[in-house]
């Protein structure tokens, strides 16, 4: 099947809608049928070669009875514009911004909880701290910056490694590198070293596969694998935040590190929560990480 041929459906049961915002068109998943009354939840899937909001689609089914539930495509992925542009930690933040400000307008104007994976808990928590009266708690699942010998920097500095850049996006071998990268063989081993298990979610792997193979798919990801999409002063970015923040991880897999987490707990408003899983504890035991998730929800006020 030839690149961009394939047809993406929905990664979510909900209504896909998108707005404009300083990032771009970004799109977003919506859930009918809850109370509006309740706090709303958005959910921010991480940044990889296949990220989508797939990666939270057991949140999203779980709560959208209960509360109105919100799955952003960030910048680059999903149905969100995939162009030719620099992928920066701003572009992403602004994302979050514009898409947290739509739901607030949405319902009155109420601070929100809010969820991110991984790489994109560090685009959340810098939104938060630039503005902290939208949010009501933040969850951070398998968040990246906590392990050993994490930066502890000024602000505006990344991980960029340009030259890398340049090599990957070199004519000669820029679409078939990454046509490899996201073979399906490609996408079940890196998901095998998500979960540190071959019991992967066999859904993901076809989700990750279709929305691979759409147009402009490479461009954001490029900017992952090279570098720029990591801030080096993200400690001090956790360390502003002043709202309840849960943040859970596993202990399988390539995410497991988190040497440095021990002083962040050490504030009053963090706690934290460890799953005998991979990086995505809420496919491997979703009934564990609701009740874990919904505790800490009772906890902050919801």
């Amino acid at each position: 099947m030839a690149l961009n041929s394939l047809e993406l459906p929905n990664a979510v049961p909900g209504e896909r809608s998108a707005i404009d915002t300083p990032s771009g068109l970004v799109s977003f998943y919506r859930s009918n049928g809850a109370s509006t009354a309740a706090t709303p939840l958005l959910l921010i899937h991480s940044i990889n070669a296949a990220g989508s909001s797939y990666e939270v689609r057991p949140i999203f089914e779980h709560y959208r009875g209960d509360r109105p539930v919100y799955s952003v495509d960030l910048p680059g992925f999903g149905f969100s514009e995939r162009s030719d542009r620099v992928y920066s930690p701003r572009l992403m933040v602004d994302a979050i911004r514009a898409m947290v400000a739509q739901i607030r307008q949405e319902h009155g104007g109420v601070p929100i909880d809010a969820l991110a994976l991984s790489l994109s808990s560090e685009f959340l928590a810098r939104a938060a701290s630039e503005r902290p009266g939208d949010y009501r708690s933040l969850a951070l699942v398998s968040p990246t910056g906590f392990n050993k010998g994490a930066p502890y920097l000024e602000a505006g500095a990344t991980r960029a490694r340009p030259t890398f850049y340049r090599i990957l996006r070199f004519p000669l071998w820029d679409c078939g590198f990454y046509r490899l990268l996201t073979s399906r063989r490609s996408i079940r081993y890196f998901l095998e070293r998500t979960w540190g298990s071959k019991n992967i979610d066999e859904g993901m792997l076809n989700y990750d596969y279709l929305t691979t193979h759409r147009p402009g798919a490479r461009f954001a990801p490029y900017y992952f694998v090279s570098g720029y999409l990591f801030s080096l002063d993200i400690t001090r970015v956790y360390e502003s935040l002043a709202m309840p923040v849960w943040l859970s991880h596993g202990v399988r897999g390539d995410f497991q590190d988190y040497s440095c987490v021990e002083t962040i707990l050490r504030r009053p408003n963090w706690t934290a929560t460890e799953f005998q899983t991979g990086a995505l504890p809420h496919f491997e035991l979703p009934g564990d990480f609701m009740r874990r998730y919904s505790a800490f929800l009772d906890g902050a006020g919801v």
